[in-house]
């Protein structure tokens, strides 16, 4: 008996809809990842990008737990010298919510070229309404 592996022109991508609302960021995050990896199906195969598409709605009603919504900074810089921005997890929350999730997804995929085409099939939605119906995406229950 040999091991499958998947092709990547074999590959049957579904539609998902996780809900983030009430949930800690992370573990939305986290089972994001997964689910754009393809690691929930039995046909996964690490070299392939064998993941599904993940609509995350509801991203303004995830919680940070502890302390993170006051300690954690979100960091980048521009280039320039001196140019380190600093954005505190309190206002990044309330004025951009999608792009807290998708920095927290993005950093639990793989940093490499299947990491970067799987985070194209994310869609994140601050409030519960998204434009992805005619996909007829399923809620994922887990």
């Amino acid at each position: 008996m040999s091991t499958f592996m998947a092709k990547a022109e074999n590959v049957e991508r579904k539609w998902y809809v996780l809900d983030a609302a009430g949930k800690p960021l992370g573990r939305t995050a986290a089972t994001a990842a997964m689910m754009l990896r393809g690691k929930h199906k039995t046909t996964f195969t690490p070299h392939v990008d064998c993941g599904d598409f993940v609509i995350i709605v509801n991203a303004d009603k995830a919680v940070l737990t502890g302390k993170k919504l006051t300690q954690k900074y979100y960091r980048h810089h521009t280039g320039w010298v001196g140019g380190l921005k600093e954005v505190q997890y309190k206002t990044l929350m309330a004025e951009k919510p999608e792009f807290a999730m998708q920095l927290a997804v993005k950093g639990m995929l793989p940093k490499n070229s299947i990491g970067r085409q799987s985070a194209t099939r994310l869609k994140v939605f601050a409030g519960e309404n998204h434009n992805h119906q005619a996909q007829k995406p399923e809620n994922w229950e887990k």
